[in-house]
């Protein structure tokens, strides 16, 4: 017998959420999208997956190779896409498997057709960017980046929003008063602006840029939990496990919480969409990631400079637009499918 079993209710949003065709859809083709970007690595590189030379066996993937290890000159990491390398593995018998695409989101291609950037080829199936790196590698590293940065963000800021809602709601009071005044004057703060601003302090990163835009995207879920929690609060069998004992935080945990999760699931996914959404538009304006990185707001700043290379502008246009389309899609399904008036009928 299965340990986890959904209910009735449970199964029957499921249900209805694969009734919506679109909704569904986009979830079945943003998931194979994610996961095939999680082995970017695997896709885009420009070292060989395996190499085989002289009896041996080695994973530059994984692993770090001097030349002289392949009979070079060097104790410098090998340039496997070097003619004099390949040709010293080739006299060995040795042989070498390549991904996909051999170059990684920072190759520079040195032998182009014409200045970079420079238009789709074979070898370059979307062009390269001005700097000669390969469009399609950077598309797949900066997809994979910011659905990392956006799962994150949304993840940690729900569950400070739904804690934050939560206590406001059950409690009510003052607490509820002097907390929704608080918010108020934080949630006026431009948002945007303040990141510019500090971005041109402090050099930002990965980290940097998710513990700062945390500060504010925790606010989205507040208003949300808040109402459900002061609508649940004055049910009969909360008020019946208060006058049986049970703790506070128990009784919002395991009797409250659930009902308020309901609304907030429909959220989520337009929230990590404003999470991609904002990381991109730092990235466009220059005060996201650090420069070199991975990014489809770069991207599109890139096509936005060079007009006289319209694959660049299609490509991270094209990226960004599918990328947050599917996750409309994903949002409206998942709401519909908590619609009470319509899993009713």
């Amino acid at each position: 017998m299965s340990v986890f079993k959904l209910t009735p209710l449970a199964q029957q949003r499921i249900q209805y959420f694969k009734t919506n065709k679109r909704g569904f859809y986009s979830l079945i083709i943003f998931t194979i999208l994610f996961t095939i970007t999680l082995f970017a690595e695997f896709i885009a590189n420009d070292k060989p997956l395996f190499i085989s030379y002289d009896g041996k066996y080695y994973a530059p993937i994984f692993k770090m190779y001097p030349e002289k290890e392949f009979g070079g000159d060097f104790e410098t990491e090998t340039v496997y896409k070097d003619p004099y390398v390949k040709k010293l593995i080739q006299e060995k018998g040795g042989w070498m498997v390549w991904p996909l695409i051999r170059y990684s989101y920072n190759t520079i291609n040195y032998d182009l057709p014409s200045p970079a950037p420079s238009s789709p080829t074979s070898e370059n199936l979307f062009g390269t960017d001005d700097q000669g790196r390969d469009v399609l590698a950077r598309l797949i590293y900066g997809f994979r980046i910011s659905v990392f940065f956006g799962l994150i963000l949304t993840f940690i800021s729900s569950i400070i929003g739904i804690i934050a809602g939560g206590t406001q709601g059950y409690f009510g009071g003052k607490y509820d008063l002097f907390f929704q005044r608080f918010i108020e004057i934080w949630s006026g703060l431009p948002v945007l602006f303040l990141l510019i601003i500090m971005g041109s302090f402090v050099e930002p990163n990965f980290w940097w840029l998710l513990g700062l835009m945390l500060l504010f995207s925790w606010m989205s879920l507040v208003s949300v939990v808040r109402a459900e929690f002061l609508r649940a609060r004055n049910y009969d069998y909360v008020r019946a496990a208060q006058a049986l004992g049970v703790s506070n935080a128990m009784i919002m945990f395991r009797h409250v919480l659930p009902n308020a999760m309901v609304a907030a699931l429909t959220y989520l996914p337009f929230i990590l969409n404003g999470s991609i959404t904002t990381l991109t538009s730092l990235d466009f304006l220059g005060f996201g990631l650090p420069p070199g990185s991975p990014s489809l707001g770069e991207m599109l700043a890139q096509g936005k400079n060079n007009l006289q290379a319209p694959w660049l502008g299609i490509a991270s246009f094209f990226a960004v637009a599918s990328t947050l389309s599917l996750l409309i899609f994903i949002g409206e399904g998942v709401r519909d499918a908590f619609d009470p008036r319509k899993t009713e009928r």
